[in-house]
């Protein structure tokens, strides 16, 4: 508890009125100066007697780079006091509205900003404090919360539809590898059996002609792609973003695919939720190496170092910025009178969005 500079200055008044009263009698400063005692004792009453506000911090949604996320914080007060709450944005956020709210709270109340994801990884935002005031502002409390709330930003996913049509096609061929591919046993033909499923040469052989149908391994890990990526230098940024680019890239033409990085793998899987999750571990991912075992089993592998990332597929190295496009883009502005790399900014922000909403 402590004075405000109002507070302050009420007291420097008092002063001066008391050594003024010494010199010229009290009775002609009494209206001035007891009312200002007064108001400032009842100022340190209020304070004191106020309770701890009751805060929950509600959850924030992940998002992509460039997104915007609102933070609603719960506050609980016994009764109504001026206060002023303030919330610490942490690295890799900016906000896009004052995190110091000055407001009225009486009951349940809910204070909000909204906050911008600047940078990949699990960012955070808080501790929050929040300061009360008595109705005349002289005298001011302060309550400390070390609570946070992570806020998980995505890497960036580009869309990789605007590079060249073989590198495009050498990735794609990967998300062919069906189940189908291997075979389990023969049984007897069932009225919506796909035709192509039918083993005519075993049909041909068999006594009363009847129809046989090819059955297939039932194997999630069958026809599944596996993506690795690793970083060797510091450039982890990057490396995130071209496997999370591959991921979803694989994801969206029907593939079920897996995870392997430095800090964590993921079994193949298809869907909405196993997409966060490729994104989710993306997101928080260092640099590391992997081992040689592991990156000859992996279908794709993300490299990254020094020099940039390449995307090996059957050990054909593709430039990740050749993927994208990038190699092909011209540096003076378009017809439209915008730049290669502002026109590359806002097809990412796009890409962004649209897969954000896919998840």
């Amino acid at each position: 508890m402590r004075l405000t500079r109002r507070g302050w200055a009420v007291v420097t008044v008092v002063c001066g009125a008391v050594l003024l009263s010494w010199q010229f009698g009290p009775r002609a400063l009494n209206a001035v100066v007891v009312p200002l005692v007064v108001v400032l004792l009842a100022g340190l009453v209020t304070a004191g007697r106020t309770t701890r506000p009751r805060v929950t911090r509600h959850s924030v949604a992940e998002g992509f780079i460039g997104e915007e996320r609102r933070v609603e914080i719960a506050i609980s007060t016994d009764r109504a006091v001026a206060a002023t709450v303030t919330d610490a944005v942490g690295d890799g956020l900016s906000a896009t509205t004052d995190p110091v709210i000055e407001t009225t709270l009486d009951g349940d109340e809910t204070v909000a900003y909204d906050v911008r994801l600047e940078r990949r990884g699990e960012r955070r935002v808080g501790p929050l404090s929040i300061t009360v005031t008595d109705v005349v502002g002289l005298v001011e409390r302060r309550f400390e919360y070390e609570a946070s709330t992570p806020v998980l930003v995505y890497p960036r996913v580009r869309d990789l539809g605007r590079g060249p049509a073989t590198d495009i096609q050498a990735l794609a061929g990967v998300a062919d590898r069906h189940v189908h591919d291997e075979f389990d046993h023969l049984r007897e033909y069932r009225r919506g059996d796909p035709l192509r499923d039918v083993h005519w040469k075993s049909a041909a052989k068999r006594p009363t002609d009847d129809l046989v149908v090819t059955e297939y391994a039932d194997d999630e890990e069958v026809g599944a792609v596996t993506v690795a990526a690793e970083c060797r230098s510091d450039r982890d940024d990057e490396m995130a973003s071209a496997a999370a680019s591959v991921a979803t890239y694989l994801l969206e033409l029907g593939a079920t695919v897996g995870l392997v990085v430095p800090d964590g793998t993921l079994p193949p899987e298809s869907g909405r939720n196993h997409h966060r999750e490729l994104l989710g571990l993306l997101a928080v991912t260092t640099p590391g190496e992997l081992e040689t075992q592991t990156k000859r089993d992996a279908d794709v592998l993300v490299r990254t170092d020094a020099d940039g990332t390449t995307v090996v597929v059957d050990d054909r190295d593709l430039p990740f910025d050749r993927l994208c496009g990038r190699g092909r883009r011209r540096s003076a502005r378009d017809e439209q009178g915008e730049s290669a790399s502002e026109r590359d900014g806002r097809a990412d922000r796009e890409t962004d969005s649209r897969r954000g909403t896919a998840a």
